[in-house]
């Protein structure tokens, strides 16, 4: 078991690349290749870049995209697990420094284990692929993928009192928010009466900002969430998926212990000790 990290509904793990140990990696589904992003400059210096390669990196935000140094087959390390092969980006700006997360992993972990999250004990369990008998507690949902690694789920919101509305979201895990409804031409919903303006967050291509207000139910599976604190903001900006209506975000599954089977394409999950949590 590895443990955890949870600040600011994100979920955070320390890597060890030789020597050196850098805490706080945050958790990211869209990170969809095997590798690492160091985005605080403070380790900057603190690792080998003599062979690296300059490269671009676009993400969310209406920026261009970030340059960053690129070691393109390392090996580092989370719990015991060894990864090899594994890309290494080192952001070359400063922008991250004063964040609460010292960079980023995704697919090297979601992508080759059955990833189980036990938010209970604050603890990660690296699974083999197949190595693991889930019993009839969990519940089953199907995850897919598009044009790339990254998973989405089927879900429903109700925003104030209609029929609940069926949606298409992929799932951000580094992204605190419960759910950001993507505003767009077409959309499915209505916004709530009463939203704030706000700066949603920062993305490898610049600065988010959108809305903020609650809805009424979030609808996984056969769960419901209620009186939901959602983030509302413009597609172009903050989603580069084509086709999304919402992004799930970490600020809702952290509520459920989880295992992502990326292989059978399968999303289990079981309410945990935050269910019940009002969103805040």
């Amino acid at each position: 078991m590895i443990p955890l990290k949870v600040e600011r509904d994100r979920t955070l793990v320390t890597v060890k690349i030789g020597e050196l140990t850098i805490p706080d990696i945050l958790l990211d589904t869209g990170f969809a290749f095997d590798g690492l992003m160091i985005y605080n400059p403070d380790y900057r210096d603190s690792l080998d870049l003599s062979e690296a390669m300059e490269v671009r990196i676009g993400g969310a935000g209406s920026g261009e995209p970030s340059i960053a140094s690129m070691i393109d087959s390392a090996e580092f390390q989370v719990g015991n697990i060894k990864m090899s092969s594994q890309k290494v980006l080192v952001l070359q700006s400063n922008t991250y420094k004063d964040f609460s997360s010292n960079g980023i992993i995704g697919y090297s972990i979601f992508g080759h284990f059955l990833t189980e999250f036990n938010y209970d004990d604050q603890t990660m369990t690296l699974h083999y692929t197949d190595s693991l008998y889930v019993d009839k507690s969990w519940s089953v949902i199907p995850i897919y993928f598009k044009n790339n690694k990254i998973p989405w789920v089927d879900a429903s919101v109700v925003i104030t009192d209609e029929p609940p509305v069926p949606l298409s979201m992929y799932i951000d895990y580094a992204a605190g928010d419960a759910i950001v409804l993507l505003e767009k031409p077409g959309m499915k919903f209505n916004l709530p009466e009463e939203t704030v303006e706000m700066h949603i967050g920062r993305g490898l291509s610049g600065d988010i900002y959108g809305k903020s207000g609650r809805i009424s139910k979030l609808i996984i599976a056969s769960f419901e969430l209620n009186q939901v604190k959602a983030a509302f903001a413009p597609a172009e900006v903050r989603s580069k998926q084509d086709n999304a209506d919402a992004i799930l975000g970490n600020g809702s599954l952290r509520r459920f212990n989880l295992i992502f089977d990326y292989s059978n394409q399968r999303l289990y999950l079981k309410p945990n000790s935050h269910f019940n949590e009002p969103f805040n």
